[in-house]
C-alpha cells in the first residue's frame, strides 16, 4: 500500500481508468461478436452490426484502449469480411440535436478618442 499522498491518488485513477477501459474492450468484443454472428444467418443485421463494431474500433483506439494501427487492422479484416459476404455497410443514424441560433448583439460605434493636450508650465520672470 502506498504511503506518499500522490501515489495513493495514482492508485485511485489507475483503478478507475482500469475499469473504464474494461468496459471498452467489453462492448469492443461483443460488438465484433455480434457481427461475426450474424454474417451468416442475416444480411441487414450484420450491416448494421458491421457499422457498430467499426464504431466500437474507433472509440477504443480514441480512448487508447487499443494501439491505432490494430485499430486499422481490425477494421480491414472486418470490411474484408463483409465484403465476401456481400454485406454492405450502413451508417449508423446518430440523434443530431440542434443548437439554439446565437442571438448577435448589436455591436457599439468605436468611441473617438479624445486628444491629450498638453499643459505647458509659464514660466515666471
Amino acid at each position: 500500500m502506498p504511503i506518499i499522498k500522490s501515489a495513493k491518488k495514482r492508485v485511485r485513477t489507475a483503478t478507475k481508468a482500469t475499469i473504464r477501459n474494461a468496459k471498452t474492450r467489453r462492448s469492443l468484443k461483443g460488438a465484433v461478436k455480434s457481427f461475426y454472428k450474424n454474417l451468416d444467418d442475416n444480411k441487414k443485421k450484420a450491416s448494421t452490426a458491421l457499422a457498430s463494431a467499426q464504431s466500437e474500433l474507433a472509440r477504443a483506439g480514441k480512448k487508447r484502449v487499443i494501439h491505432k494501427n490494430k485499430v486499422a487492422r481490425k477494421q480491414k479484416q472486418l470490411a474484408q469480411a463483409a465484403k465476401l459476404a456481400n454485406v454492405k455497410a450502413t451508417a449508423l443514424k446518430k440523434t443530431v440535436v440542434e443548437k439554439a441560433p446565437v442571438k448577435k448583439t448589436p455591436t457599439k460605434k468605436p468611441v473617438a478618442k479624445k486628444v491629450a493636450v498638453k499643459k505647458t508650465a509659464k514660466k515666471s520672470k
